[in-house]
């Protein structure tokens, strides 16, 4: 049996007693009472966390759930390293706690979106405008239609890097963006979905360079990172901080052909290899900011929860409003994800919640977010007062810890009350 977990479900061991490897931040989680909710609340959400975990899937799972603004649950469970499914079991395993960073992997989508936003709130760009008007060589093949906004929203026609490229040219900023000028479009009116899981970013970043004279890194340390106090949240990691960083682990059984040829299509190469470049720390030091922003489940959470106050982090104003609305409108309508094969609502960076049931849970019409290579979660709940992010490092495509993961979702949903009188869309505020 130890052998099917491990060779070929490719799963992590679980210790018979999990007591030694949780983490509860005792210091930042209040008594539920303050917000309306009980322990056993708390504890039958954490519980769901814990059966995720079992499925072996994610060595490590950190979270951060802040409802009403306060935080209800701070914890962690496993190892940021050591206890992989190729790990030797004599490794040496390094325990995972609230403060472990991970790579947020296509959750970095969100925050980039909101740097995009606030840049036009800055009076830089307009993010109607063709990427071509900030980096007039990207109109190259017939590009110099393509906006700012399309890009944002996964319609900029380049969803892909060219065929058989090696990925080491992602930590090539200038490499790749030749590639991308020189790339012909699939479209050029926005007119078709097609998810853009890496080449958004740089396209995003030359823009920033182009209209800042700095690099996306320098934006957003100076816009979120230091005036809302996070240690890490950027995109590669620090230097100092590397050995900090949890490791990814690819896990679950590995894709057939047909799943095999749709995540190569998606991220350019294989599961298995996603894992090596995640590791790699040319990728963990890279600027990518489609894919590779590293930070807390607290800071993804804190982001989220600024923005869920209308862009405000206690006393300081971190954007306008306005912006969390335009970063919010919906654009287009609800449409199947080629990733998710499910409909989702987006607007030009995040994904929508939706009705009776949507990717943040039961009755979400009005949360937002991103997920992070279908494991990874972080997103805001206006209807319930409540802002979340679930962070793991395994990387499994189609497991049996799918329905442990969904109900996690489902279970903070239903936990946390949706309000007796729905506070006004972030969407009607430009009216």
């Amino acid at each position: 049996m130890k052998l099917l977990r491990k060779h070929v479900f490719h799963l992590s061991a679980i210790p018979r007693d999990l007591d030694p490897i949780i983490t509860i931040d005792k210091k930042k989680e209040v008594d539920p009472r303050d917000v309306g909710l009980l322990q056993p609340d708390v504890e039958r959400i954490w519980d769901t966390i814990v059966k995720l975990y079992r499925t072996g899937v994610h060595p490590a799972i950190t979270a951060c759930i802040r409802h009403q603004g306060k935080v209800l649950l701070s914890r962690s469970i496993g190892h940021a390293r050591g206890n992989g499914p190729d790990d030797d079991p004599d490794s040496e395993k390094v325990l995972a706690t609230p403060d472990t960073p991970m790579c947020l992997f296509s959750t970095s989508k969100g925050i980039t979106a909101l740097l995009m936003h606030m840049l036009q709130e800055d009076g830089l760009v307009n993010v109607s405008d063709p990427v071509a008007f900030y980096a007039p060589e990207f109109a190259r093949k017939g590009k110099d239609n393509i906006t700012i906004h399309q890009i944002l929203a996964h319609r900029g026609g380049i969803p892909g890097l060219p065929k058989d490229v090696d990925l080491e040219v992602l930590w090539d900023e200038d490499r790749t963006w030749e590639l991308l000028c020189d790339a012909k479009p699939i479209v050029t009116d926005g007119s078709r979905l097609a998810y853009h899981a890496i080449t958004g970013g740089f396209v995003l970043e030359r823009v920033v360079r182009q209209v800042t004279g700095a690099d996306i890194n320098a934006y957003i340390a100076k816009k979120i990172r230091e005036p809302m106090g996070m240690k890490y949240f950027s995109y590669g990691i620090e230097d100092e901080y590397l050995d900090d960083l949890a490791q990814s682990y690819a896990t679950g059984p590995r894709p057939g052909p047909l799943m095999g040829a749709f995540i190569k299509r998606a991220l350019g190469t294989d599961i298995v290899s996603v894992e090596k470049l995640a590791n790699d720390p040319r990728f963990q030091q890279a600027i990518i900011p489609s894919g590779n922003l590293a930070g807390t489940a607290e800071e993804a959470c804190r982001f989220f929860q600024m923005m869920l106050n209308g862009g405000k982090w206690g006393r300081r104003r971190i954007c306008s409003e306005r912006t969390v609305a335009r970063t919010l409108q919906e654009f287009g309508t609800r449409t199947l994800d080629r990733t998710l094969f499910i409909p989702m609502r987006f607007s030009a960076g995040l994904m929508l919640g939706d009705e009776p049931f949507g990717i943040w849970g039961p009755n979400s019409r009005q949360a937002f977010g991103h997920l992070g290579l279908v494991n990874k979660f972080a997103w805001a709940d206006p209807q319930r007062d409540l802002s979340a992010a679930i962070l793991t490092s395994g990387l499994p495509v189609i497991a049996h810890h799918i329905p442990a993961l969904v109900n996690v979702i489902r279970s903070i949903a239903k936990t946390v009350p949706v309000r007796d009188c729905d506070p006004k869309p972030f969407a009607l505020q430009l009216e």
